[in-house]
């Protein structure tokens, strides 16, 4: 199989370099320093079990999807219309488009844009950091939930051999909404505080502002009629213990001076509350002090 990562950050590399290590072709789409560092050494992979250099392909180009069958779309969810856009001129008509990203919407948007090609989303559940050009760090877990399409069960075969353990899901919007109540409960926290999750929730009343976080998203999906599945508590308690040195993306994003994706997280979260009827002044105070902190890096 023929694999193209969009958008090569923590998550695509990550999941690029699995797919590399049992045999498929994969290039890592991404920055140039990025590119640089992969074309001379490969990419490095660390984890917990090995910590080894992966060789792959890498450009600068959104060409380099062209012959993929599959492509893993791992960009922001703030530049999503345009990366697919980017893809569409180079995009081979039998390759399904993978969302791996955060928020709940991001294949529709997608889909809106590259409506003749197959899209269909995915929910990530693993916790990874870009340690450095051509370096990525993995921390832990690593499942994908994916939607039904014409391709998935093929391509979940192929994930699981590489070693991520991947489950079809007729509710992977339902499954997205619960990864959406876990960013909300934990990302801006993180990104404010500047802490990893184990040591986020030691501090004074942060449970009581992830209780009523968690709370208004639920509230929020009710009136969408979205089905949550699993237990959304033990889920959000669960996060601090299984990832306790994880940083949330967005706080690794402000750490950087980058935007980040606050307004498809407590921000989206708060605008389908608008519309609905549901009030949501926790995640309202998280997005607007995300919102400041960078209005004022920039």
């Amino acid at each position: 199989m023929k694999v193209a990562v969009m958008g090569a950050g923590a998550v695509g590399c990550y999941y690029g370099a699995m797919l590399a290590r049992a045999g498929h072709e994969v290039v890592l789409i991404g920055r140039p320093s990025h590119v640089e560092a992969i074309r001379a050494n490969g990419l490095r992979l660390e984890t917990k079990a090995f910590d080894e250099q992966v060789r792959l392909g890498a450009s600068t180009e959104a060409g380099a999807v062209q012959g993929a069958d599959l492509v893993l779309f791992c960009v922001k969810s703030t530049d999503t219309e345009s990366a697919a856009a980017q893809i569409r001129p180079h995009l081979s008509p039998a390759a399904l488009v993978l969302t791996l990203q955060n928020g709940v919407d991001n294949d529709e948007r997608v889909r809106s844009v590259l409506p003749s090609s197959e899209v269909a989303a995915a929910v990530v559940y693993v916790a990874t950091e870009m340690a450095g050009p051509g370096h990525v760090k993995h921390h832990g877990r690593g499942e994908l939930v994916i939607a039904p399409s014409r391709s998935s069960e093929q391509v979940a075969q192929h994930l699981m051999a590489a070693g991520v353990p991947t489950q079809i899901s007729g509710n992977v919007r339902g499954s997205l909404w619960a990864k959406l109540v876990l960013n909300c409960a934990y990302n801006a926290l993180s990104a404010v505080s500047q802490l990893p999750y184990g040591e986020l929730v030691k501090g004074v009343g942060v449970a009581d502002v992830i209780r009523d976080v968690v709370a208004e998203c639920l509230a929020v999906a009710k009136a969408e009629g979205v089905a949550i599945p699993g237990d959304t508590d033990a889920a959000v308690r669960g996060i601090a213990q299984s990832m306790p040195s994880q940083y949330s993306s967005t706080a690794q994003d402000l750490a950087r001076g980058k935007p980040s994706e606050i307004d498809h997280l407590n921000g989206f979260v708060v605008r389908r509350g608008e519309a609905l009827g549901v009030p949501t002044p926790a995640n309202r105070v998280l997005f607007v002090m995300v919102k400041l902190l960078e209005t004022k890096q920039r």
